[in-house]
């Protein structure tokens, strides 16, 4: 078996143990980078010399005999980072060709945590312009694939970031989910991706001419995707690590003493209107029969005003992107991020001062309800997306079409909104494509996502490596 086909566990503890080393490891993920990317385009800018010369020293060091407590726990392992967020000698170009000579001076807090961790950035992953589509295509980088199906979208934002692990660039990659960008594309390419709390990973770009927008601030969040949900769980624990430019940042533990222990779980299996497609409805099956078998309490119930929820998530952020965002777009941005923020935009409300500031306020109000529903169920199995895969380029239709995509992306807007976490989990392939369900929990309880993921995975077995050259899939471990 190739070092690229290992998770990132197995990787660590065999360069911890001597049997592989780190420039093995890096050349290893390098050469399928090479072999696979130019199908996908999953990664836009290699960092090869740097990531093998970052090798080199991380073997030195355990050569030295340092003791393995002070070895971080990825040690050496290849991982991916999203070209929105600064990495140290690198362009931030967040998918926009104007943006190429923003080269990073420091790494973002994400960035540093995952170095210290010892992962090895070997490449930056695409993202759309401005990182503001559910479709990852630019005209600064081009159209990443799903790996899949090329006629389907990958996702977006991270849409790289989801079809670099899918196809075996890294076991880990970085990702960021303000509307849904970790979890939608873990969705539409068949891999874990975790939307972690608000506050729990620190977020800041140095190179930034100035702070985030405040509903940005309030829903944006940094974190992993991954094959299996060990990998997650090491990625996020890296990721979490306090970083003092981020004053949003909580001390909350990573985990509780009843983490493992079955709970009460809501099932959401509609949208009041808004039928969801067969192959979402029987990965809900499929998936509240396995929790059940492992003894949690599935009931169905729809947690409180999810629509509600989706439209402020959609009032807020256009509000704060026609002030702060908008003049940037329409001047540096490709007309296919243009055509989509006009057609998000035609379903926004016009917010005075007044108007924004009760649009707050009711986030406050089913935060509260929220609370106190996740008090009773403390979590909340529902789709992803009401929808599977988008075909390519489905919000380049009009606003007609868009209201389609907003209704069907209403579980992934109404809990980030929220700041809550999310995990997007794979259900296996209906029809050639992925399906998969999303587990909510309360704030910082990412670890009962993680424990119900882990008897999702159980039933579901691996996530294999898809091999876009063909058909066939290569196997991981």
């Amino acid at each position: 078996m190739h070092p690229w086909q290992l998770d990132a566990a197995e990787l660590a503890q065999r360069i911890k143990a001597r049997e592989l080393s780190c420039v093995e490891a890096v050349r290893s993920s390098l050469a399928r980078l090479d072999a696979v990317n130019p199908q996908v385009n999953a990664v836009v800018d290699s960092c090869a010399e740097e990531a093998l010369r970052e090798a080199a020293q991380a073997d030195a060091s355990l050569a030295k005999g340092e003791k393995s407590e002070k070895t971080g726990p990825l040690h050496g392992v290849p991982v991916t980072v999203k070209v929105n967020v600064d990495q140290r000698g690198h362009a931030t170009t967040n998918g926009v060709q104007a943006y190429r000579s923003v080269v990073a001076g420091e790494d973002s807090p994400v960035v540093a945590n995952l170095r210290r961790a010892g992962a090895i950035v070997i490449a930056r992953t695409n993202t759309p312009a401005f990182s503001m589509r559910w479709f990852t295509d630019n005209a600064a980088h081009g159209r990443t694939l799903n790996p899949h199906d090329a006629g389907v979208t990958p996702g977006g934002s991270s849409g790289g970031a989801a079809a670099a692990v899918a196809v075996g660039i890294g076991a880990i990659a970085h990702g960021n989910d303000q509307g849904g960008s970790i979890r939608y594309p873990a969705y539409a390419c068949g891999v874990y991706g975790l939307r972690p709390s608000f506050g729990r990973v620190p977020a800041f770009n140095p190179s930034g001419k100035g702070e985030r927008p405040p509903v940005v601030q309030l829903s944006s969040v940094q974190g992993p995707l991954a094959r299996n949900v060990r990998d997650l769980r090491i990625a996020f624990a890296a990721m979490a690590a306090r970083d003092v430019r981020d004053p949003w940042w909580v001390p909350a533990p990573l985990e509780a003493a009843d983490a493992a222990a079955p709970v009460r779980v809501a099932l959401c299996t509609e949208l009041p209107g808004y039928a969801c497609d067969p192959e979402v409805a029987d990965a809900l099956q499929r998936a509240a029969r396995s929790l059940e078998r492992a003894g949690y309490q599935v009931e169905p119930m729809q947690p409180p005003r999810l629509r509600e929820a989706a439209d402020l998530w959609l009032a807020l952020t256009m509000a704060d992107s026609r002030l702060l965002v908008e003049p940037a777009l329409l001047r540096d941005g490709d007309e296919t991020i243009r055509e989509a923020y006009r057609a998000m935009d035609a379903h926004a409300p016009q917010f005075d001062t007044a108007g924004y500031m009760g649009a707050l306020a009711a986030r406050t109000g089913l935060m509260r309800e929220w609370a106190l529903f996740l008090q009773r169920h403390p979590l909340v199995l529902l789709p992803v997306s009401w929808r599977h895969p988008f075909p390519v380029d489905a919000d380049q239709q009009g606003s007609a079409a868009m209201r389609g995509l907003l209704d069907a992306q209403s579980p992934l807007l109404s809990t980030a909104i929220l700041g809550l976490p999310g995990l997007s989990v794979p259900m296996g392939l209906r029809n050639g494509l992925p399906t998969g369900v999303q587990l909510v929990s309360d704030r910082f309880r990412e670890d009962l996502c993680m424990a119900a993921a882990e008897v999702l995975e159980a039933d579901a077995g691996p996530v294999p490596v898809v091999d876009p050259c063909g058909a066939r899939r290569v196997s991981a471990s």
